[in-house]
């Protein structure tokens, strides 16, 4: 019923052109309302890439606390582990193979192990009370249970994808 058209010269009837215009009047108001989209990435599904999204608000509210000396220092450095753990959680979950999905949670959670080791850090170096760790802990323990949880999975899935190649 539609053909795809290169240029408005493709067109050769006026209906065509009607279609066209009101097309391009429909995608212009759809611009105006400011329409989010409304797909939903794998990743976002991910109730550990969720829980990665509320350690990086503790993560970040707890590195407010640390001297501005270290603004360069341990609070930028706890601050990109953080981050990192989701973004490898989201750059893994792109890839289409079970092996490259694994390695991207192992470097998650080497991240996040990163975070933990940062924050024994500040409290050693008397930035943070052993309070605040204890108050984050969990929150750390039940994402890295997760992290291992998706990496078993993904390596699952790599074993029933090199199976079915033979």
């Amino acid at each position: 019923m539609f053909k795809v058209l290169r240029n408005v010269e493709d067109v050769e009837d006026v209906e065509g052109i009607l279609y066209i215009a009101l097309f391009l009047n429909v995608l212009s108001l759809l611009n105006t309302l400011n329409i989010p989209n409304m797909y939903t990435y794998a990743f976002e599904k991910l109730d550990v890439w969720q829980r990665g999204r509320e350690l990086n608000k503790q993560v970040y509210d707890l590195s407010k606390l640390l001297p501005n000396d270290e603004k360069f220092g341990i609070t930028s450095q706890i601050r990109r582990a953080s981050i990192s753990v989701t973004c490898n959680l989201a750059e893994g979950s792109g890839r289409t193979k079970g092996k490259e999905q694994a390695r991207f949670s192992e470097i998650a959670y080497s991240s996040l192990m990163e975070v933990l080791n940062l924050l024994i850090t500040c409290v050693d170096l008397n930035y943070i009370q052993q309070l605040e760790i204890d108050k984050i802990r969990p929150l750390i323990g039940e994402i890295s249970h997760k992290v291992n949880a998706l990496r078993i999975s993904q390596l699952k899935k790599h074993l029933q994808q090199k199976a079915a190649k033979g």
